[in-house]
């Protein structure tokens, strides 16, 4: 086979296989049913979105609803679902609890280090930690606990540190993981065998300490999230 053949050869071949790949995008598309959350939800009147209702009040914390913000609600697909609240104690703490819920498009989505990096924050520390869900049905809640830190100038013009513990996890019907690429596995898997797409949400905890301070804030962090976790997540036993 001559250079111009094969050439051409390997032209009809790429496009075949272009065109094999948008085919099957297009039949699984056709063809698929949007699985259920494994967050609590109804539907909004006269919307493609679901509300999904983080708790008021948890352990000694109260709370106000935060609105998404204009320009994450411009960039992803208009079925998203959000829920963020900003939590406070007493003596000051604070954490803010956040969910996005996929519809029918993916990119809802995204990989946790696009946020908080893009934001100047650094990571220093990524650590998979279990936590213990109470409640009828208890179980072990696998979520990914990031310590991050950022500069900023004081008002004396010094810099000054800070230190922010992220924690973050995926859920959807049945199932729950800390890992990002395990999420777009599984979904990859069950819209092949079983024309489901998955509906996954992704749920996140923030807050910041002074340095040295970061497993006292994690420890009281982590009774909060196991407090507030059964108020609007649902048991994997039970998600339906």
């Amino acid at each position: 086979m001559n250079t111009a053949r094969q050439k051409f050869f390997l032209f009809a071949v790429a496009l075949t296989l272009i065109a094999g790949t948008a085919g099957a995008v297009m039949f699984l598309k056709a063809h698929q049913r949007l699985g259920a959350p494994g967050i609590r939800s109804v539907p909004v009147p006269g919307s493609v979105t679901l509300q999904i209702a983080l708790p008021e009040r948890v352990l000694d914390f109260t709370s106000t609803n935060m609105p998404e913000a204009q320009v994450v609600l411009d960039f992803l697909p208009k079925d998203t679902s959000f829920a963020q609240r900003h939590y406070f104690a007493p003596d000051g703490a604070w954490a803010i609890g956040n969910v996005v819920l996929m519809g029918a498009d993916r990119t809802s989505i995204h990989r946790p280090n696009y946020c908080l990096p893009g934001q100047g924050w650094q990571v220093r520390d990524q650590t998979e930690v279990k936590l213990a869900i109470a409640g009828a049905t208890p179980y072990e809640l696998p979520v990914m606990r990031w310590i991050v830190s950022r500069n900023y100038s004081a008002p004396d013009g010094s810099q000054q540190s800070v230190s922010g513990i992220y924690v973050f996890w995926f859920v959807t019907e049945h199932q729950t993981t800390d890992s990002f690429p395990a999420m777009l596995k599984s979904m990859l898997f069950h819209q092949l065998a079983h024309g489901v797409l998955q509906r996954w949400a992704y749920v996140s905890y923030f807050t910041v300490c002074l340095p040295g301070q970061e497993d006292a804030t994690f420890a009281r962090m982590k009774s909060l999230i196991a407090a507030s976790v059964p108020e609007f997540q649902l048991p994997p036993a039970l998600a339906k």
